[in-house]
């Protein structure tokens, strides 16, 4: 039985060690550096704790440990993102060839402890805007402690930048990061502006290449899709290309609405719940629910 079973193990082996077949050819990429899923996770944490310090990564004992307290932990943010963003670069054809990779993934990642004040000013702006929508929030550090949409656009704001700083991959696993705590799946590549609002949150859905303005509030299960997506010649979806709504400034959408293809919705508009909107509506705009047709059978009659 002992031989048997060595035998079925060595088998396994022989054909898992090479690449495998042509629809698992990625696994050549075992071959290079990969990015730690756990180090990602503690990058996360860090720029949590420096955003919004004593609500993340610990108690601060005095207001004059601040200083010392944000030096330790943006420095090891750098050494962390730096390290992670090096062992990625083979996923961008121009960084594999670089002879200065790691000097470059040094940059990056001083580039992105640049924008930490940036980050936290529009971050607060989140804040403001669910304190300002939301009776149920008594105070902004109930906000920040509990509420799912600051973890999200945490993680969202912060994937973004990465995104337009050039870094692949990592801003992709950071947003599929938060999607897996807060249920809110939010594409790295959405564009989102200052005092941006989920309510409840579970089940949202922002595309790739939505364009959303300042002042926007959605609630839970709305989806910001696209319609349908552009083939090549080989049946391949298209890449890049814009297919995601446009949310303009002061807009509401209610919760499962449905917005789907490149069209605009008009600022100061508000969607009601359960909408499906595959056209543009002009500002100041009210889309509501068809009412519905009301109608009874018995015996199975009309059924």
């Amino acid at each position: 039985m002992e031989t048997k079973s060595s035998s079925v193990i060595e088998k396994a082996i022989g054909l898992l060690s090479g690449t495998g077949s042509a629809e698992c050819g990625y696994l050549a990429h075992h071959e290079h550096l990969l990015p730690s899923i756990d180090k990602l996770k503690e990058v996360v944490e860090l720029i949590r704790s420096i955003v919004f310090p004593g609500y993340f990564g610990g108690p601060i004992p005095r207001q004059q440990s601040l200083p010392h307290f944000l030096g330790v932990r943006i420095e090891k943010l750098y050494g962390l993102l730096a390290e992670q963003i090096h062992s990625v670069q083979h996923f961008d054809e121009e960084g594999r060839n670089s002879d200065n990779a790691s000097e470059s993934a040094a940059e990056t990642a001083r580039q992105f402890i640049e924008t930490l004040p940036e980050l936290r000013r529009i971050l607060c702006t989140d804040v403001n805007a669910i304190y300002d929508g939301d009776p149920a929030a008594k105070n902004h550090g109930e906000i920040v402690f509990c509420y799912p949409s600051i973890r999200a656009m945490i993680n969202h704001r912060s994937a973004h930048t990465l995104l337009q700083l050039g870094v692949p991959l990592i801003p992709r696993i950071i947003a599929e990061m938060s999607h897996s705590e807060t249920g809110i799946d939010i594409h790295p590549g959405a564009s989102i502006g200052d005092y941006f609002c989920i309510d409840h949150g579970t089940g949202v859905v922002i595309g790739e290449t939505c364009i959303i303005g300042h002042h926007v509030r959605l609630y839970q299960g709305v989806t910001l899709g696209a319609k349908k997506f552009a083939l090549d010649e080989d049946g391949n979806p298209v890449k890049n290309v814009p297919r995601h709504p446009i949310i303009e400034d002061n807009v509401v959408v209610y919760s499962n609405a449905n917005i789907l293809g490149r069209i605009t919705i008009g600022k100061d508009s508000v969607i009601g719940g359960n909408v499906w909107l595959t056209r543009s509506v002009p500002p100041n705009s009210r889309i509501l629910q068809q009412k519905a047709v009301e109608s009874s059978f018995t015996d199975g009659l009309g059924i």
